[in-house]
């Protein structure tokens, strides 16, 4: 049997070799790789069960989670769990004030980055001297009023994940819709000078008119046996 034959070196005087395709990686393994976002987490803290509903029902719309307590030492007990992104509290909270828990909020390694809003009562007075020396970021009065309430946390909370290296939750606004276009105007009809009208008229006429007696002429004579 005839030896086979060898492949021709290279230019470089060595025989190639084939490389190996690196392994492709499982559709799992792929999706693994994806870096999922971080949901957006609210903790809310207001001993009245209507608060608690209106504000918990504006941000889970929103595709925020929401962690409700009632007084401000649960409030404190549940930071380290829910790593929140914005504190709504109550000024008049049990227990611990929401001044009290603002501060503590804004004085604290881990947390001072999140976003604390202050809410109270239509009626109830607000120390705003006393919040801002707690760091409170905003307040806001109940009841609650969606527009009111979004468009107040939405900047503190991408700022609050910024400085925490998250990603935004926040829905992106969509593009404002353009501006109505106005109505094409129809074309402008052009000006018809009668004149020229019957001089077209005329002229077509005075062309075809004899070749059309001609032919009628024929097709009678031609019924008659002539």
């Amino acid at each position: 049997m005839a030896p086979s034959p060898l492949r021709p070196p290279s230019r470089t005087g060595r025989t190639r070799r084939r490389r190996n395709p690196p392994p492709r990686r499982s559709r799992t393994a792929r999706r693994r790789n994806k870096l999922v976002p971080v949901p957006v987490r609210v903790l809310l803290a207001d001993d009245s069960p209507h608060a608690q509903r209106m504000g918990e029902r504006i941000l889970r719309e929103e595709g925020y989670e929401v962690v409700t307590v009632v007084d401000g030492d649960a409030a404190v007990a549940r930071l380290d769990e829910i790593q929140p992104d914005l504190v709504l509290a109550d000024v008049f909270l049990p227990q611990r004030s929401g001044y009290e828990l603002c501060r503590y909020i804004k004085r604290h390694e881990t947390h001072r980055h999140a976003g604390v809003v202050l809410i109270a009562g239509l009626l109830e007075p607000v120390d705003e001297e006393e919040a801002r020396r707690a760091g409170c970021d905003a307040v806001l009065k109940k009841p609650f009023e969606a527009s009111v309430v979004l468009d107040t946390i939405r900047p503190l909370i991408d700022r609050a994940r910024f400085a925490r290296g998250l990603f935004a939750e926040s829905v992106p606004e969509p593009p404002p819709p353009e501006p109505p276009r106005a109505p094409l105007a129809p074309p402008a009809k052009p000006e018809i000078d009668p004149e020229a009208v019957r001089a077209a008229v005329t002229l077509a006429l005075d062309r075809s008119l004899p070749a059309l007696v001609e032919e009628i002429s024929e097709k009678i004579l031609i019924a008659l046996g002539h």
